[in-house]
């Protein structure tokens, strides 16, 4: 079943008469921006099978950070928010900010996990490649590695670097 999908313009309009937003991206991605009164239930926790809770607004209209997520989960979503009519904001928060609507930003916050594992693992690549062709041609196995477990991370849904990173100071929620 393909659900409707609103444009941040016509999402803003409908919020502003009642209607609920919630944020399906990662806990980490909304403390580092989010739109001002979204909620927050990421993915993992409806498809884990948590459902929207403590609303009867309607419509619901759910957003990610492009609109990928949202359309690829849309049936997920349905559910989630059962029995309430449920949008798919178009564009995500992205096309959010592109449309010059606010957003609640804390630069204090951790960057996304996704986010990290890019600038780590394309650091190592480059530093591998530029190591192997200034120093020994072994360093070429950096890139290699980095390459596999990137493959790894994509096939089996497992990022090894991503649950180091999780371990990482500025990656703990304060208590």
């Amino acid at each position: 079943m393909t659900l409707e999908s609103v444009s941040p313009q016509e999402a803003k309009r409908l919020i502003d008469q009642g209607a609920v937003l919630v944020d399906i991206r990662d806990c980490t991605e909304y403390l580092r921006e989010h739109i001002p009164n979204a909620h927050s239930l990421p993915l993992t926790d409806i498809r884990a099978g948590k459902k929207l809770e403590g609303t009867d607004r309607l419509p619901v209209i759910f957003h990610c950070l492009s609109g990928m997520r949202t359309a690829q989960n849309a049936n997920e979503l349905m559910k989630a928010a059962s029995p309430l009519p449920v949008l798919l904001m178009t564009g995500g928060i992205n096309a959010w900010k592109s449309a010059n609507l606010p957003t609640i930003e804390d630069r204090k916050q951790p960057l996304p996990t996704m986010r990290q594992v890019q600038i780590v693992a394309g650091t190592l690549i480059l530093v591998g490649v530029v190591l192997g062709y200034t120093t020994d041609s072994w360093f070429f196995l950096l890139p290699g590695f980095v390459g596999a477990g990137l493959l790894f991370a994509g096939v089996s849904g497992l990022c090894g670097m991503a649950s180091v990173l999780l371990k990482m100071p500025w990656n703990r929620p304060d208590k």
